[in-house]
């Protein structure tokens, strides 16, 4: 069974949200041996100049390289390839057959850095819109779920 985790900046605070997020891991556990690495977030002052965002970025893409397992690296990035349902489920399929373990990655509020982005042999993006961070795991779970559906032929009804 692959095992597939979420590193990600950030915890999640609102009920509605851990709410999804537990329902999504219990029905990846079928599939998958998940686990969700939350790290803290840098906190980000009101006036703060490019330099101040620049060494924010550095410091949490730092935390996010030292906590990753060994595995293939998937990093959630605006600049990364867009999927549909069925092509991201054909690469799950074709990188958990070379891998045992995907991380798949999601950077703090202003981004990852150049070195982050340099260790991760896939990068993705959901969407050119941005969205909240905790929201894209919600999304992130789903669609990894739609995934294992559709990659053992099985009906998806939500």
């Amino acid at each position: 069974m692959v095992h597939i985790n979420i590193v990600c900046i950030g915890k999640i605070k609102e009920k509605y949200l851990k709410d999804a997020i537990d329902e999504y891991s219990k029905r990846l556990s079928k599939y998958c041996i998940l686990n969700i690495i939350e790290l803290s977030d840098e906190v980000i002052p009101n006036n703060a100049s490019l330099a101040d965002e620049q060494k924010i970025i550095e410091q949490e893409s730092t935390k996010l390289s030292n906590a990753l397992p060994k595995g293939c690296n998937i990093l959630l990035d605006l600049q990364g390839k867009e999927y549909t349902s069925v092509d991201f489920a054909q690469k799950i399929d074709s990188l958990q057959l070379a891998n045992s373990t995907l991380n798949f990655i999601i950077g703090g509020s202003l981004g990852t850095s150049d070195s982050l982005r340099s260790i991760c042999q896939e990068r993705i993006c959901f969407s050119k819109m941005t969205f909240p961070h905790q929201l894209i795991r919600v999304f992130l779970l789903e669609q990894i779920y739609r995934s294992f559906k559709i990659n053992n032929n099985e009906k998806y009804h939500k």
